[in-house]
């Protein structure tokens, strides 16, 4: 099974990036602060849009464990044996409420958001659940 990044946030993310050159240029007028401010936005956004497309796959597991992505484009291989636990840290601020899955190795943790995984946390627990059972 795997789980990828949602395909309208690398989207999102380029509309972005091209949004804050066309604001530079509809109120820069001249000024290079301004301008160098919307490079460094639209090369940060692009960039981060360029790992969603990329590297979309954020999970995947089978019978004998789960591969993480770590860093910006690396993957971790865990066995099931490693995995301490698996749970959803869910936790509400401001009235936002955010659900995150969480993969403890003992060494690392791994946190996945809806975002991330492409459907909801708990969906996820419940089919990694199944895989490990």
């Amino acid at each position: 099974m795997e789980w990828r990044v949602k395909p309208v946030l690398p989207v999102t993310k380029l509309m972005g990036a091209v949004a804050a050159l066309v604001l530079a240029a509809a109120f820069a007028e001249g000024d290079p602060a301004r301008w160098v401010l919307a490079g460094v936005v639209a090369v940060g956004v692009t960039g981060w849009a360029l790992r969603d497309l990329l590297i979309p796959v954020r999970l995947a597991a089978d019978t004998d464990g789960v591969t993480v992505v770590t860093g910006i484009a690396r993957r971790r291989r865990l066995p099931w044996s490693a995995i301490e636990r698996v749970r959803v840290d869910s936790r509400s601020r401001r009235g936002l409420r955010t659900e995150m899955l969480e993969i403890d190795a003992g060494d690392a943790l791994y946190l996945y958001s809806a975002n991330d995984l492409g459907t909801l946390p708990e969906d996820v627990v419940t089919q990694l659940a199944d895989l490990r059972a």
